[in-house]
């Protein structure tokens, strides 16, 4: 663990959190009691797997977009056409942690973390790898799901 953050852990990408600061950074991101600096790329991450772990990804699609804008207003970081909640990343996340997910049949959600956030779907730039920056950085994919541009997604 990379640390805390007024008792809620702060996870990142080299970290190799336990059950209990998965539960208690998923159950912070729901109830929206997550302070802002501890909502990094891999707490982004270990919340959309945990999330799939419970629900199916038709579900996680549905409620995901929900979840984030309202934490996102709890943290004051407004949705907006370059700030905030981001469809196409969202989207695309959500598809290959299911991916990823299906794969690690029989391991337990603490191992599945670990090994996620030391895969190549934890890179920071991995959406990259499917879009150009030009087409995933833009307002279009930030309100709406768009195609990668570089590979299927």
């Amino acid at each position: 663990m990379t640390g805390e953050f007024e008792g809620f852990p702060r996870i990142d990408l080299s970290d190799t959190p336990g059950l209990d600061e998965i539960e208690t950074l998923y159950a912070a991101v729901l109830d929206r009691s997550l302070p802002k600096p501890c909502w990094t790329h891999a707490a982004h991450l270990v919340f959309g797997l945990t999330f799939l772990t419970r629900h199916d990804l038709d579900t996680a699609r549905a409620q995901m977009p929900g979840l984030i804008r309202r934490y996102n207003e709890a943290t004051n970081t407004p949705n907006t056409d370059t700030d905030g909640y981001h469809e196409t990343i969202t989207q695309f996340y959500l598809g290959e942690l299911e991916a990823f997910r299906q794969a690690q049949t029989g391991v337990s959600l603490e191992a599945a973390v670990t090994r996620l956030l030391a895969s190549p779907v934890a890179a920071r730039d991995h959406a990259l790898k499917a879009y150009t920056q030009e087409r995933l950085f833009s307002v279009e994919a930030r309100r709406d799901w768009v195609q990668p541009d570089l590979r299927p997604a």
